[in-house]
């Protein structure tokens, strides 16, 4: 059995067509710092069938579909930087020793329900009731007792300044340790912000999936910090926030944009954001909305030309005739979205141009505003 020097805490189909994938891409040609240990936290039995499909020899498959530059990809490829699958609580110890001897980058992709915190977070005792945090700080822990050298944690969820959001919530936690357990933590653990962006349609069974060509891997630098692998789809930046406001503003403002759109039509029989896609008035709108509005905002910003080439991306992500994208899954918690998303764009462009007319937006808004006091 192979060392494994990245640690991987979730099983998503979302982390084995991005993460997996550049790694398996990267040992090919040595450009990673090796293989991968995947860890179910859930401890799901039902879930057994893929930890074993994840280890296959032979890989799983990923496939690649969708449109780049104007141009439709099909291609597919097998994924084989996994060595082992084990699972919490039933693999505690093997995991415990791999944390603690061959780890150098722990990876995380978790349910928002993995970070809701729990009774038996308080204790210094593994639970399998614990947050995912809080199986962190046990694990943690047990490198601190066993004197390891120090140790990168790259959490992927999607939350702003995810590694700052992480490690607070662990240095909490520290506090039903030993007390020079925190001061290890601050020092001797590099915790890193980064952002992902691809959309994973389908998973494929028993494990695999099917993925937009897109995809990015944004890890804001740091001194200290260690890559996973070089790939094209992994950058550095020195700016996190850059890439999160060209993220927020276009494809998820424009998703929020649409989903209004579609919702004040009354949720017609459209199913996914490509089928508005094909439809001349909702695209001709949308297109109407960036280069009016979005692209004049960024371009306040000193950040024209950047925008107009990821809105021509975006379009392509939006048409692609693969992504089965539904449209009431972006409509979930659709109030909060239009204020993160719309409302926040409207005060980020007015900082640097308080002239610049909105009306769609503004409009937008203000017909959700008198909905909601109705």
């Amino acid at each position: 059995m192979s060392t494994t020097p990245i640690v991987q805490f979730g099983t998503s189909r979302f982390l084995q067509a991005h993460a997996d994938l550049f790694v398996s891409e990267a040992l090919a040609s040595g450009e990673a710092v090796g293989p991968i240990t995947v860890v179910q936290t859930s401890g799901d039995p039902s879930r057994a069938h893929r930890l074993k499909a994840l280890v296959d020899p032979d890989g799983y498959e990923v496939r690649v579909k969708g449109l780049k530059d104007g141009e439709r990809v099909e291609t597919s490829c097998r994924v084989t930087s996994i060595r082992r699958a084990l699972s919490l609580p039933g693999d505690l110890n093997t995991v415990s020793a791999i944390v603690c001897r061959e780890a150098r980058i722990l990876i995380s992709n978790t349910a928002d329900a993995g970070f809701k915190p729990q009774v038996d977070d308080q204790k210094d005792t593994f639970s399998p009731s614990m947050s995912y945090p809080a199986k962190l700080t046990w694990l943690l822990f047990q490198r601190f007792l066993a004197g390891a050298v120090p140790i990168q944690i790259m959490p992927t969820e999607l939350v702003p300044k995810n590694g700052d959001v992480l490690r607070d919530l662990v240095l909490q936690l520290a506090e039903n340790y030993p007390p020079n357990f925190r001061p290890w933590l601050e020092s001797s653990v590099i915790w890193v912000n980064s952002l992902v962006d691809r959309i994973v349609s389908e998973p494929l069974e028993p494990a695999g999936a099917v993925a937009e060509p897109y995809a990015l891997w944004a890890i804001e630098d740091q001194p200290g910090l260690l890559l996973p692998c070089q790939h094209p789809d992994v950058q550095v930046v020195q700016d996190l926030d850059h890439v999160e406001t060209l993220k927020l503003y276009v494809l998820n403002l424009g998703h929020t944009y649409l989903v209004s759109r579609w919702l004040a039509a009354g949720s017609s029989q459209v199913v996914f954001v490509r089928d508005l896609m094909e439809d001349d008035a909702f695209l001709a709108d949308l297109q109407n909305l960036y280069q009016s509005e979005v692209v004049p905002g960024f371009a306040a910003h000193g950040r024209e030309s950047e925008a107009r080439a990821y809105v021509t991306t975006t379009i392509d992500r939006f048409k692609n005739p693969f992504l089965d994208h539904r449209l009431e899954d972006i409509a979930q918690n659709h109030d909060e979205k239009l204020q993160r998303r719309i409302g926040s764009f409207r005060s980020w462009v007015r900082e640097a141009a308080p002239e610049l007319k909105m009306p769609k937006l503004d409009a937008l808004l203000k017909r959700t505003q008198k909905a909601g006091t109705a």
